[in-house]
């Protein structure tokens, strides 16, 4: 359960008093079996902020590896769960730049101002400009900002479904929890989508969903026209981003992150891409798509563009003689049934002990499934669980292995 801060919480945390006490909050673990024991500890040195120093140090330990300046960032638990990582952030501004060079950018719902720090960073953008209603998020934005040096984006409170701005480019970010936790439905966001789209018709908005937005309802039954990007990170699939300004634009489009040691890479793919695949079939590698790529529905697409070809034509299971750089795959060793007892005399013959299951187009349950094999060895292996037509086909495979990029 998170605690939500008070203006004058705020105020204290942005104090230099309230600094120092952040740094004292910080050597405590504030783990679930500590946290009544270090509240208590807190609450006799600042007995009026105690909830408040615990919430914004767990919220920075929670943004570690996801937001810049994590470490000195103020936030509630909800503001980081629902804030854009930097690296997928800093992607979307440099689009936003290439589309609409030297732009004015206004953010509808800055929340703690995550996104309008990647805005601000950019040098292709002429200027930023943040609101929310919640003045508590827009102290917290406000200090944030401070953060980055130089000329802070202005910042007003204001309802994103009033327009205040004459700005070139807006950019949406509706909430999707409420009192009763996440929530899903179009119409269940707030500010609602459609509302924004039917408030903002004509000028370029971009509006950031959940990943499992069926952006296919939205066509057809509400007549969206725009691009949807689908963005991916490291493996986790992040946002589904909807830009209604789609002029000489794809339909779809996957965009894959990948964290290194010489900074962030991306590929895209793209429903103007060839699609073009030879006949279904199996090679020697089994290759499990990125996310983004499934829920773009750009699988052909990007199996026309690495040389691969589909296990079956309805599955996202991809196969070839190589493996794309940078990408997972699983080097066939045996085809079998999925009957469980063909399975698990076909892995205790080679001394399994370890099992990886990946299942599409059957409804298997993976940890279940393990669990009944009763494996005994020592080798690790993966087993793939699919369909080719009509038929469940199980694949014994090597451990999965990244090719070199």
């Amino acid at each position: 359960m998170t605690y939500a801060l008070s203006p004058e919480d705020v105020a204290f945390l942005r104090s230099r008093y309230g600094s120092k006490a952040l740094e004292v909050a910080a050597q405590f673990a504030l783990t679930s079996s500590s946290l009544l024991a270090d509240l208590t500890a807190l609450r006799s040195r600042y007995p009026e902020h105690a909830a408040a120093l615990v919430e914004t140090v767990r919220a920075r330990r929670r943004a570690a590896g996801k937001l810049a300046n994590a470490d000195e960032l103020l936030a509630d638990d909800n503001a980081v769960q629902q804030a854009t990582a930097t690296p997928v952030a800093a992607l979307r501004a440099a689009e936003i730049a290439r589309r609409h060079p030297g732009a004015m950018v206004h953010d509808l719902t800055c929340s703690i101002g995550a996104e309008l720090s990647a805005l601000a960073a950019e040098p292709g953008i002429g200027a930023v400009l943040g609101s929310d209603l919640d003045p508590v998020r827009l102290a917290m934005a406000q200090h944030n900002l401070g953060l980055l040096g130089g000329v802070a984006p202005t910042l007003l409170r204001a309802d994103a479904l009033t327009p205040t701005s004459t700005a070139d480019l807006f950019i949406a970010d509706p909430g999707r929890r409420n009192s009763g936790g996440r929530v899903f439905g179009i119409d269940q966001l707030d500010p609602p989508l459609l509302e924004l789209l039917t408030v903002y018709a004509g000028r370029p908005l971009v509006v950031k969903c959940s990943p499992g937005l069926d952006y296919r309802h939205l066509r057809t039954r509400f007549g969206f026209d725009g691009q949807v990007q689908v963005v991916s990170l490291d493996g986790g699939v992040r946002e589904a981003c909807l830009w209604t300004e789609a002029a000489g634009q794809p339909a779809n489009r996957a965009s894959v992150l990948r964290s290194g040691p010489d900074g962030t890479t991306v590929y895209e793919v793209t429903s103007d891409d060839p699609d073009e695949l030879e006949e279904p079939g199996v090679g020697e590698w089994i290759v499990d798509p990125d996310g983004a790529v499934v829920r773009a529905g750009l699988v052909r697409h990007y199996a026309h563009a690495h040389g691969l070809r589909q296990l079956d034509p309805q599955i996202a299971y991809l196969t070839g003689d190589t493996v794309p750089a940078g990408e997972r795959g699983f080097r066939v060793i045996e085809r079998l049934p999925v009957a469980e007892k063909a399975l698990r005399g076909a892995l205790a013959a080679r001394g399994c002990g370890s099992l990886e299951v990946l299942v599409r187009g059957l409804d298997v349950d993976p940890d279940r499934l393990r669990k009944r094999l009763k494996l005994k060895g020592t080798e690790p292996y993966a087993l793939i669980l699919t369909r080719i037509g009509r038929q469940g086909v199980a694949f014994l495979c090597e451990p999965g292995v990244r090719a070199a990029a």
